[in-house]
């Protein structure tokens, strides 16, 4: 009895720095994402102009910040979005180096955009065919 109680004790106590670990990540990469999107404006607006790669790179801030809320207020992680950030860096990194950039090389990140762009298609399809009864119906990742 005493055992089972002092492992239920340590149980809580594992969850709950897990919990706080996870709190403190989301608020460190929050800090760090907002503080480079301000920074990359801030070149921006400095420059007076803004390049397609740029804004693109704006996009992926937005995304990842989006990433944090959601996992800030679900505790899940919202696999779509991932894919979305690794969809827009592939296509900033075509954008940028498109003309650097020998046909196969072009071939397989495009190729890769196509085969990113079929699993959101994959995902929705079946978030929208099996959502669960609880309403998720947005693809994650249950972290908890």
């Amino acid at each position: 009895m005493i055992a089972a109680d002092l492992k239920g004790r340590i149980d809580r106590l594992g969850s709950a720095l897990v919990h706080a670990f996870q709190l403190a990540a989301l608020f460190v990469i929050g800090g760090t994402i907002v503080w480079s999107a301000a920074h990359e404006y801030i070149d921006l607006m400095q420059a007076g102009r803004a390049r397609l790669d740029e804004i693109l790179l704006l996009f992926i801030y937005l995304e990842l910040g989006a990433i944090v809320g959601i996992y800030f207020k679900t505790d899940r992680l919202p696999v779509l979005f991932l894919l979305y950030v690794a969809i827009t860096a592939l296509t900033r990194y075509l954008a940028i180096d498109s003309k650097e950039l020998d046909i196969q090389t072009i071939l397989v990140v495009t190729g890769s955009i196509l085969v990113l762009t079929l699993a959101v298609l994959v995902l929705q399809v079946a978030a929208s065919r099996f959502a669960s009864p609880g309403g998720h119906a947005q693809p994650h990742i249950d972290l908890e």
